[in-house]
Parts: C-alpha cells; structure tokens; sequence
C-alpha cells in the first residue's frame, strides 16, 4: 500500500491530510507505548525507562502535528480515536508478550512509519514548507526508536517473524484509511 501513488503533488489538501494522519499516528504510537510500560512492569522491567523515553518523544511528535493542525484550523483525523485505542491494545498485548515482542513491534511500526514520512516529504515536493518542517522534525527520533529497539531483537527470534508482518499491514491500514480523502 502507497498512500500517495496515484496523487498529484499539487494536490489541494495533500498537505492537511499528511498532518491529520501524522497526528493520529502519533496518538497511536503514544497509547502503544502506554500500553507495553503497564505491561512491561510485569515482563520487561529493564526496558522501562527506555520505553518511557520513547513515549515522551511520541507525545511531542504528536504536539507538533496538533500545533500543525491548529494553525491550519483543521479537525483531527477519522482515525485518530482509532489509532488511540488499537495502539492501546496493540501496547498491551505485545507488553505482556515480553521484551521481545515489544523490541519486533516497535522496529515493525517504525519501519513503516518511516517509509510514509520519507513518501511524504517526497509527495510534497516542497510545496508546503510548514508541513516539511513539521514531518522533518520527527525523523530522527522515530529512527533512533527503530534502530534502538532493533538491537534488542536476535535473527529469526520468534516473536519479530511472527509480529512484523501483523502489525505492519496493520499500521499500513490505518494510514491508508486516515489518508483516504
């Protein structure tokens, strides 16, 4: 799935509705870190701090695209309760699983996020300085959360084969759907 195959770069509102999806997928991505810090307590506790850190990040990813969106006077996305409570689930189901379901879910969400930005900042072509300068300011904290919880994972580990593939079609479902016009 290409959210952005088929647009043109011009696209009257292409921008807006890269800030809504963004802002609903960092609620969702602050809600999956809530999610394995409950859990985590139970089943990782070393990675706490680390999955802390991570939420507090998320949080102000999430501020940036709200800021976005209220100086554009745009409303949330569709999806944004959505990624809010699927994040949810999705933090405490993998929470519980342990710290290497944790570790394969965040490399599989942040891989995926990481492509759409990239996709983003390429489909806006420079059109809408504000929303670059807004996608831009989250890249390398998504990386940093990506390539840190890669480093938890071993090959083939049985939860990241298993995983990976769920939640990442699940995290591009949702950013098709929030993207839909």
């Amino acid at each position: 799935m290409n959210f952005s195959e088929g647009l043109p770069i011009a696209e009257k509102g292409l921008a807006d509705r890269i800030i809504k999806v963004n802002h609903a997928g960092e609620h969702g991505a602050v809600n999956i870190y809530a999610g394995q810090i409950l859990m985590a307590r139970l089943t990782a506790r070393d990675m706490l701090s680390e999955l802390a850190e991570f939420r507090s990040h998320e949080q102000r990813h999430r501020s940036i695209f709200y800021a976005e969106l209220q100086r554009r006077g745009r409303s949330r996305c569709r999806s944004y309760w959505l990624c809010g409570f699927g994040g949810y689930l999705l933090g405490l189901f993998t929470g519980l699983l342990g710290r290497s379901a944790i570790a394969a879910t965040t490399v599989a969400v942040e891989s995926v996020v990481l492509k759409h930005l990239e996709q983003q900042l390429i489909a806006l072509g420079g059109s809408d300085s504000a929303a670059i300068v807004a996608i831009s300011a989250i890249v390398s904290e998504e990386r940093q959360h990506r390539d840190q919880s890669q480093r938890h994972l071993k090959a083939g580990q049985f939860w990241s084969v298993v995983l990976t593939p769920i939640v990442s079609v699940s995290t591009e479902a949702v950013i098709w759907l929030g993207m839909r016009p």
